[in-house]
């Protein structure tokens, strides 16, 4: 059976899923699109032999749309996936799931209501090779207790709508997900270090910038942010454990030796860096839909991400140490940190 899915945001991210749904997904169909760029959003819905829709709403309740993937800005997330619950269809929302914790909260609540999971959160480095070879290596002990976690995200450059805010909310978020994922662990404090300002931000950009996290069982984290390195997409991991160390690589598939030189290529944005990880995130996700049993990020997870965050620029702004509280985790995604 092949599973019909409505997309509703055509933006960047947009595009790539209804593409990869169309041409790389097994078992699945774009049949409407929607968007407030109109002209954009019948270009796409054309190409793929999809309806275009005027609104996401209209959208979900279409009787042909079997599952909802949700792209658009931001602060719409929240009320298409309430809308997506109320007619009780499974939907996938790229991160944030809403831009305050409240209403991952209102989300929770619809799907407690509804005693059923019907939301998955596209924090795809979860399906990112190199993370389940870490995550692997973690589980196995073999290594020891994890004691602390070096981390990078590195972008060659961004323009001037990128403010400071972003490089927590928007960047270092993926991080905060994928990190606590390995560990199974939630965080209880946040810090934020802003190093000398590189001569590349435009003026409303704090860059780079250093997170420190710390876990429940004491495990601390520094993650760097720098926007603005120039030299390519380059996202850092290394975990230091009691007897050993495992590390991300660039998933870089060959090296070049020539002219006394030694050199493997670094990604030059997001989509070449987790590309695979992108496809794979989509191909999972409809063959859990179609087996009627979500397993990847839920709004739990969202939530958690949404308070940590929040917690991080509260530290940014003040400077100061800032405790993390969680409130207690329903039933319901009692699983949220043991899933594989």
């Amino acid at each position: 059976m092949e599973l019909k899915i409505g997309v509703i945001g055509t933006g960047a991210i947009g595009m790539d899923h209804i593409r990869r749904i169309t041409y790389k997904t097994k078992g699945a169909k774009v049949v409407a699109v929607s968007d407030i760029n109109v002209e954009r959003a019948q270009q796409i819905a054309q190409e793929v032999g999809a309806k275009f829709v005027k609104s996401g709403e209209e959208l979900i309740k279409l009787p042909e749309v079997d599952a909802v993937v949700v792209t658009s800005w931001d602060p719409t997330h929240e009320g298409y996936v309430l809308e997506a619950i109320k007619n009780k269809k499974y939907v996938f929302c790229e991160k944030p799931l809403a831009v305050e914790a409240e209403g991952c909260k209102r989300i929770m609540d619809e799907e407690i209501k509804l005693g059923k999971k019907l939301v998955q959160v596209g924090y795809m480095r979860r399906y990112d090779r190199g993370y389940e070879e870490i995550k692997e290596m973690l589980d196995s002990r073999k290594l020891g207790e994890v004691l602390m976690l070096h981390c990078a995200h590195r972008n060659p450059g961004v323009d001037e709508s990128y403010t400071t805010p972003m490089a927590v909310e928007n960047s270092v978020v993926h991080e905060i997900d994928v990190l606590r994922w390995l560990l199974k662990e939630n965080y209880v404090a946040a810090q934020v270090i802003l190093p000398k300002r590189t001569t590349s931000a435009h003026k409303e950009l704090q860059d780079p910038q250093i997170v420190i996290l710390e876990t429940e069982s004491g495990i601390h984290i520094d993650i760097e942010i720098f926007v603005n390195c120039h030299y390519g997409y380059d996202i850092k991991c290394e975990v230091m454990c009691e007897t050993g160390m495992v590390s991300l690589t660039d998933p870089a598939f060959s090296s070049v030796r020539t002219e006394g030189k030694d050199f493997t290529k670094v990604s030059s944005d997001w989509k070449d860096r987790f590309m695979k990880a992108y496809d794979r995130e989509i191909q999972l996700w409809v063959d859990s839909v179609k087996a009627d049993e979500l397993n990847g990020p839920n709004a739990w997870d969202g939530y958690v991400a949404a308070i940590t965050s929040t917690a991080c620029s509260k530290a940014r702004d003040t400077g100061e140490r800032v405790q993390i509280q969680l409130d207690e985790c329903p039933a319901l995604y009692n699983d949220s940190l043991v899933l594989a």
